[in-house]
């Protein structure tokens, strides 16, 4: 129970839902105020719609460098934060907080500020929070799962995803199991990539690289998609966002495409549509990797003397 109360509290930094007649004035903490957050460090990407999951925020494998550097440099109409995005399962092992995962959730906090519509989709990382659907914090709302219709007219049924993994659902004790070796994996891929910037080098992750290898991990990636894909079909809708898996993807299943927007764990992904209606999947890490390569080659190189 203490554990559920620090999480909240770490998510919300605002007071408890007000009255309709007061939602309009909320109090929101004073670093909404903070110039520092508050601009961009270069000129914003626009979206209509940005899909972003699997933070997990609270741990040391998240990727809160990269993940506050991408919301620094968007802005959007409504972004959907889809589930595992404060991970409740390690934080009940070890509080783990460090400075720049407050700005990542300072900076959401902002865009809602700003006008952007956040809502928040639990996951099972950050179950906790599945108590309080229905209600907002700080602007953020809270739902189980939500109904987008594109700007072309589409309708996209947006979930986490985690009810369709087998594992989660019938064996809770295996899901654990597999996180803990999870996080092994994780500390692994932090040592390789200190050793990268040491060297000069950007991040890699060795998490995805071996998970696009190990041949029942894609097994259960295909699978998974396609159960996703056969639900959407029974709601009615013309496609499905989801997290859960660590695998972003866009994929067609008959009448249904299946868009699963990543993470920032491993690949630090995100799921944007542009104002068409267009859906790209960002790869921030790639991007800034392709920065890094422009920049070192525009950098004038030394003369040699003769």
């Amino acid at each position: 129970m203490a554990s559920s109360s620090r999480l909240v509290e770490a998510l919300r930094e605002a007071p408890r839902p007000m009255a309709k007649e007061q939602a309009q004035q909320p109090v929101l903490p004073g670093w909404i105020q903070d110039p520092e957050h508050r601009e961009p460090h270069g000129p914003r990407l626009g979206f209509r719609t940005v899909w972003i999951s699997d933070l997990h925020l609270g741990t040391p494998g998240c990727n809160a460098e990269l993940l506050f550097d991408f919301l620094r440099s968007i802005q959007c109409d409504t972004l959907y934060l889809v589930g595992d995005i404060i991970d409740g399962w390690q934080l009940r092992k070890g509080w783990y907080w460090p400075p720049r995962h407050n700005d990542v959730v300072r900076c959401v906090l902002k865009q809602a500020k700003r006008g952007t519509r956040v809502i928040y989709i639990p996951g099972n990382h950050d179950e906790a929070f599945r108590d309080y659907v229905g209600l907002h914090f700080g602007g953020v709302e809270l739902l189980p799962e939500d109904i987008h219709v594109t700007a072309d007219g589409r309708r996209l049924l947006v979930l986490h995803g985690d009810m369709f993994d087998n594992v989660v659902l019938y064996a809770r004790w295996l899901a654990f199991l597999g996180d803990h070796a999870y996080t092994l994996l994780l500390k692994s891929n932090a040592l390789v990539n200190a050793f990268r910037r040491m060297f000069g080098l950007p991040y890699w992750s060795l998490a995805a690289h071996l998970k696009k290898r190990v041949k029942n991990a894609v097994q259960f990636i295909s699978r998974f998609e396609e159960v996703v894909a056969h639900a959407a079909l029974d709601r009615g809708v013309e496609g499905v966002v989801c997290g859960h898996i660590h695998s972003a993807e866009i994929r067609q299943f008959g009448s249904i495409t299946y868009y699963n927007d990543g993470d920032w764990v491993e690949s630090c992904t995100a799921l944007v549509e542009h104002f068409d209606g267009r859906m790209e999947i960002i790869d921030w890490a790639a991007r800034k990797r392709e920065s890094a390569r422009i920049r070192a080659e525009a950098k004038p190189r030394l003369a040699v003397p003769a």
